[in-house]
C-alpha cells in the first residue's frame, strides 16, 4: 500500500482466500482505509476499492460470514469486467488440495446470491453460464435459477411510462380538503405549500398546522409562532419550520435550506424576532450539513464565513428572544472539532461562560487541550474541568424525616448540582470527533474511575493522566455506576470514530481486564499490537506493550487456562519471568496447543525447562518436540547477539501473529 501496489495488493487478498492466515478484520480495515481515500477524490482507487470489496465477499462467503452493505451495493450496478474477476476470484479460491465438502456448498450458495441479485439477466446468464455454476448447483437449482432469470427478461417495464405528480393537479374548489391535506403533507416546494394553504383557508377556517401530529417545532418557539395574528401566516410559518426541521433530521438539507429561506423572507416582513429565530436555525443546518460531510469523509475546514456567524451567535445578546440550547451546544461542538481554542478560551465572553453551560464545559475543555502536555503550573483550568464533571457525575442529596424522626439521606442519580445532566453531558460528548478532545476526557474518566473503584492493582491506564488530580473530598457523592457506564460509552464512541488509535485500545483492553473479561481484553491489547506495527510486520513499540500491558496478557492466558501462551509472553519482559514461565508448564490442564507454540520460544532456559518437564513426565513426543525447537541453529549461545536478536523477533512476529488469528 505505500508503494501503490494495489495490483500485488489484490493478488495477496486472493492467494489468502485459500491460505486464510490474514484475520477478516484486518481485510475489511484496508478496504475501508483504500475507499475513505477514495471519497477524499482519488478516482483511480475506485476499481481497486470494487476489486477489494469482492475480494473480501469471497472470504465472508467461504467461512460463512455475512456479505458486507458495499458488496450488495456493488451487485445493483456491477460491470461485465467486476463480474469476469468475480468469477476468476471463486475459481482461485477453491483450488486447494483435500477440500472441504463444506467449502464447496458455501461457495454454490455465494454464486446462487450473486445470480438473484444481479438486475442485468445478461451478466447472470454470464454466471450461469460459468464452470463453477455448473460443477458446484444441483441440478434442481440450476433450473430454479435459469427459470427465475428467463422470466426476468421477458418482463416489460410497465412503469417506463412516468405518472403525472400530483404537483401538477391544479388546486380549486372543486378538489376537496382531504386531498388537499394529502398534498400539503407530501409537498415540500415553499410555493406550492403557500398555494394549498390559500385553498384550504378559502374552504374551511380551522388551523391546518395541526393536520400532521409528526410536524414539530421546538417548544421555545412555539408560543412566538402562535401569537402571530394572521391565521394563514401563521400555518405557514408553523410549517415550513416543522417540515425544514424534518428534512434536517433526514439529512435532506437541500430541501431544508429552501424552506427556511422561504419562511425568512416571508417572517422578515413582520417579525424581527422570528428573523433572528430563523437565521439561528439556517446557521444549525450549515453546521450540521457540514459536520455530516466530514463524517463521510469530505474533511474540508468550515469556511470562514460559517466561523464568523457560529462565533456571532455564541455572543449574541438579543433581549426577550427564545433561543434553543441544542444551537448553542452544536456552534460549541463545531468550534471544538475545528481547533477553536484560541476564541473559546480566549475570546468568548466571560458572561457567556458563566450563563451557558455548553459554553462553559467548551472553553474549560478547550483551555485543557491548549495547555496540554504543559507544566503542572499551567494545570488550573484541567482542575476546574475536573470538578465541573465531578458534579455531573455526582449524586443530588436530600434530607427527608422518617416517621420515627430519624433523618435519612436521599440520592438521586441524575444529579442537579453539575451544570448538566450526566444523559445531557453524553449526548453532547458524542457529537464531538476531535481526537484531542476525546483523548483528554477519556483521560478524565480513566483518573476519576481509578479513584472511585481504589484498586490499585486493577488501574485503567490512559494518556494524559497526570494532569488530573489524584484524590477527591466528596468521594461518598460521586455516583460510582455514573463514572463506570460514562467511561464505557465514551471509549466506545471513540474506538467508532477511529478503531485504530492505539491509546484507545489500551483503554478499551484494560477495562474489559478489570472487569475479568480476559478474552476480550486480549482482543483488544492485540488490536492495540497491531494497528502500531502493520499486523506485527514491526516491532510493537515498548511504550505499547510495556511491562504493566505484558503482564496483563499474561495474566489474561492464564486465567483462560492458556498455560504455554503465558510461557511464551514471559519472554516478552524486560527481565525473562521465569518463576511464572516454569508455573505455568508445570500445569497439564492448558486449553491451548501446548508442543505448537514451542517453535516461538526463543529462551533456551525455558525450553530446556520444557524437556525436563516432559521427560519427567515420560511424554516423549512433546519431548523431541522441545529438543527439536532448541536445537535451531539460530538459538545457538555461541551466535552473535544481532542473530539472537533477529531470532526473537523473528518467533515474536509469528506468535503475535498466530495470537491475533485466535483472538480476533
Amino acid at each position: 500500500m505505500r508503494n501503490h501496489n494495489y495490483g500485488a495488493l489484490i493478488e495477496e487478498f486472493i492467494c489468502d482466500n485459500v491460505t486464510l492466515s490474514l484475520p477478516n478484520s484486518f481485510r475489511h480495515s484496508i478496504q475501508l482505509e483504500l475507499m475513505h481515500k477514495l471519497q477524499q477524490g482519488d478516482s483511480a482507487l475506485e476499481e481497486v476499492c470494487n476489486k477489494l470489496c469482492v475480494c473480501n465477499a469471497v472470504r465472508d462467503a467461504l467461512e460463512g460470514g455475512i456479505l458486507s452493505v458495499s458488496f450488495h451495493q456493488l451487485l445493483l450496478k456491477p460491470s461485465k469486467n467486476i463480474i469476469s474477476f468475480l468469477l476468476e476470484v471463486c475459481t482461485r479460491s477453491l483450488e486447494k488440495e483435500n477440500l472441504p465438502e463444506l467449502s464447496k456448498s458455501k461457495m454454490a450458495l455465494f454464486i446462487k446470491t450473486v445470480c438473484d441479485q444481479l438486475g442485468d439477466v445478461s451478466l447472470a446468464f454470464m454466471v450461469s453460464s460459468h464452470k463453477l455454476f455448473k460443477e458446484l448447483l444441483q441440478e434442481e437449482e440450476k433450473k430454479i435459477l435459469m427459470e427465475q432469470m428467463r422470466k426476468s427478461s421477458d418482463v416489460i417495464n410497465l412503469s417506463s411510462k412516468p405518472l403525472p405528480s400530483f404537483y401538477d393537479i391544479p388546486a380549486s374548489a372543486s378538489v376537496n380538503i382531504s386531498q388537499l391535506e394529502q398534498q400539503l403533507i407530501l409537498s415540500l416546494d415553499a410555493r406550492h405549500i403557500r398555494q394549498i394553504l390559500i385553498e384550504l383557508h378559502g374552504m374551511a377556517e380551522r388551523p391546518f398546522w395541526m393536520v400532521n401530529t409528526k410536524w414539530e417545532v421546538p417548544v421555545d418557539y412555539v408560543n412566538v409562532i402562535l401569537a402571530i395574528k394572521d391565521k394563514l401566516t401563521r400555518d405557514l410559518v408553523y410549517i415550513l419550520l416543522a417540515k425544514g426541521l424534518h428534512c434536517i433530521n433526514i439529512t435532506d438539507f437541500v430541501h431544508a435550506c429552501q424552506l427556511f429561506t422561504a419562511c425568512l423572507e416571508l417572517v422578515t416582513e413582520f417579525s424581527p424576532k422570528l428573523r433572528q429565530v430563523m437565521l439561528n436555525e439556517l446557521l444549525l443546518m450549515e453546521v450540521r450539513a457540514h459536520e455530516e460531510g466530514t463524517a463521510k469523509g469530505r474533511i474540508v475546514r468550515p469556511p470562514p464565513d460559517l466561523v464568523s456567524r457560529v462565533r456571532g451567535y455564541l455572543e449574541m445578546r438579543i433581549h426577550d428572544l427564545p433561543l434553543r440550547q441544542t444551537v448553542g451546544e452544536e456552534c460549541v461542538v463545531f468550534m471544538l472539532n475545528w481547533r477553536e481554542n484560541e476564541y473559546l478560551t480566549l475570546q468568548v465572553p466571560q458572561s457567556l461562560v458563566n450563563n451557558n453551560p455548553y459554553i462553559k464545559l467548551g472553553h474549560l475543555i478547550a483551555s485543557t487541550c491548549k495547555e496540554l502536555p504543559g507544566p503542572k503550573e499551567s494545570r488550573r483550568t484541567a482542575k476546574e474541568l475536573w470538578e465541573v464533571v465531578v458534579q455531573i457525575c455526582s449524586f443530588s442529596s436530600q434530607h427527608k424525616r422518617t416517621s420515627d424522626s430519624r433523618v435519612s439521606l436521599l440520592k438521586q442519580r441524575e444529579s442537579s448540582l453539575g451544570i448538566l445532566p450526566r444523559s445531557k453531558f453524553i449526548t453532547f460528548v458524542k457529537k464531538i470527533r476531535e481526537p484531542l478532545v476525546l483523548t483528554t476526557l477519556i483521560s478524565l474518566f480513566v483518573r476519576l474511575h481509578s479513584i472511585v473503584r481504589d484498586d490499585i492493582v486493577n488501574e485503567v491506564t490512559a494518556e494524559h493522566i497526570s494532569i488530573w488530580p489524584s484524590s477527591l473530598t466528596n468521594l461518598q457523592s460521586v455516583d460510582v455506576d455514573a463514572v463506570v457506564i460514562t467511561l464505557k460509552e465514551l471509549v466506545n464512541y471513540a474506538l467508532s470514530l477511529n478503531p485504530n488509535n492505539q491509546s484507545w485500545l489500551c483503554t478499551q483492553a484494560d477495562i474489559y481486564f478489570v472487569t475479568n473479561q480476559y478474552s476480550t481484553a486480549m482482543h483488544y491489547y492485540l488490536q492495540a499490537g497491531t494497528v502500531c506495527s502493520d499486523f506485527f510486520t514491526k516491532p510493537v513499540p515498548p511504550d505499547v506493550y510495556t511491562d504493566q500491558v505484558l503482564k496483563r496478557m499474561i495474566k489474561c492466558c492464564s486465567l483462560l487456562n492458556c498455560h504455554t501462551q503465558v510461557a511464551v509472553l514471559c519472554q516478552f519482559l524486560r527481565e525473562v519471568d521465569y518463576m511464572t514461565a516454569f508455573k505455568a508448564l508445570q500445569e497439564q490442564n492448558s486449553h491451548d496447543s501446548m508442543d505448537s507454540f514451542y517453535d516461538y520460544i526463543w529462551d533456551v532456559t525455558i525450553l530446556e525447562y520444557l524437556t525436563y518437564i516432559h521427560h519427567k513426565r515420560g511424554e516423549s513426543d512433546k519431548r523431541q518436540v522441545a529438543i527439536k525447537a532448541i536445537g535451531r541453529n539460530e538459538l545457538n549461545s555461541s551466535n552473535p547477539e544481532e542473530v539472537m536478536q533477529l531470532a526473537a523477533q523473528k518467533r515474536k512476529k509469528r506468535f503475535l501473529q498466530a495470537m491475533a488469528k485466535l483472538y480476533f
